[in-house]
């Protein structure tokens, strides 16, 4: 795709967004647009760089520290882990990478935590929280939340900076609505129990991130209505 089209395709999605944000009384400033790259080439980011797009997030820790790689000659980006990640790769994610959204174990905090030690600013990550009961997602179970966050609060090196969740594909985006709503009212008892202020819920994908934010999504990750449909991975 042209830097032209990406462009085109960022100001809908842009548009979109502040619509939500009418709807909800929020101010648009408040939503962060994450672009997700996931399988697209490394001249795919860099046409989107060109559009004006900072912000991306890569599901795959070797897949966005090549893309990482490819373009360290172009400032201000910000690479965001957004996949699932093993224990045996914390170590290249936290090199690569600038946040991690995907922590949903003790162990996981546990590992970035010590990669990151000395680090300063600390480190940025987020809790993935499990919901709609699907085996093949991540995340740590609601009802567990508050250990793991207990845990990451407590390491110097890391910085807590919201939840994360990847609910079920529903082809309407009102039947995802009830999901982000859950993970909202989950970081609001949490950030009552905790004193943690969990600025951030990123939640909300190409089909459905005009729902996640009238819900309070403050990070969007889109892909396909950026760039199209994508390669198979």
């Amino acid at each position: 795709m042209t830097p032209a089209e990406i462009a085109g395709r960022a100001a809908e999605v842009r548009r979109r967004i502040s619509g939500a944000c009418d709807r909800a009384g929020r101010d648009p400033s408040s939503v962060s647009l994450v672009a997700v790259t996931k399988t697209h080439p490394a001249s795919t980011v860099r046409a989107a760089v060109e559009a004006g797009l900072t912000d991306f997030g890569e599901n795959r820790v070797q897949e966005g520290a090549a893309k990482s790689a490819a373009l360290a000659d172009l400032p201000g980006l910000k690479w965001r882990m957004i996949g699932r990640l093993q224990t045996n790769k914390v170590r290249a994610a936290v090199k690569s990478f600038q946040e991690i959204q995907s922590v949903d174990c003790l162990e996981l905090v546990g590992r970035i935590a010590r990669e990151a030690q000395g680090r300063e600013p600390p480190f940025p990550v987020l809790l993935e929280v499990h919901l709609g009961g699907e085996d093949t997602k991540g995340g740590v179970e609601p009802e567990g939340a508050e250990t793991l966050l207990r845990e990451a609060l407590a390491a110097a090196s890391l910085c807590v900076e919201g939840l994360m969740a990847v609910p079920p594909f529903r082809e309407d985006p009102e039947e995802s609505r009830p999901h982000f709503r859950r993970l909202r009212e989950l970081a609001e008892s949490l950030r009552q129990r905790t004193g943690s202020p969990l600025p951030h819920l990123s939640m909300g994908m190409s089909h459905d991130f005009e729902v996640a934010v009238e819900e309070g999504a403050t990070i969007v990750r889109v892909g396909t209505a950026l760039f199209g449909t994508r390669a198979s991975a």
